[in-house]
């Protein structure tokens, strides 16, 4: 069974940096999404199974990276520049096949963790 185990969420003024982790029981092209309160889950990036290509949502683009502990099976968000429309419950996600912008094409998603970005 795949088991996504993330971390590293909290409470950050506007401006401010976090990084969320992503453990994984195994090795897989991995996504990180987002949902704010009354809003459809949102692509935030995703990385390919080797670690090696990535690709961000036009909005978190320049701010935030995604990066690959290929040996520990982790995936991080490094989160920079922090926006109070960053405020959601972030989620990460894994595939067997290739990493996609798509929710649809992830069959496992971690619990999520909060994050909230104060004006």
């Amino acid at each position: 069974q795949v088991q996504l185990i993330e971390s590293g969420g909290g409470l950050v003024q506007a401006g401010g940096s976090l990084r969320l982790s992503c453990a994984a029981s195994g090795r897989y092209a991995m996504g990180w999404f987002r949902q704010a309160p009354g809003k459809e889950r949102e692509f935030v990036a995703r990385i390919s199974r080797s670690g090696i290509s990535t690709y961000y949502a036009d909005s978190v683009k320049g701010r935030f990276t995604i990066s690959a502990d290929i040996a520990k099976n982790t995936v991080y968000l490094q989160m920079n520049s922090l926006k109070p429309e960053d405020t959601a419950v972030y989620y990460c996600a894994a595939t067997n096949i290739v990493s996609s912008p798509n929710a649809r094409d992830y069959a496992y998603w971690g619990q999520g963790t909060q994050v909230t970005v104060s004006s």
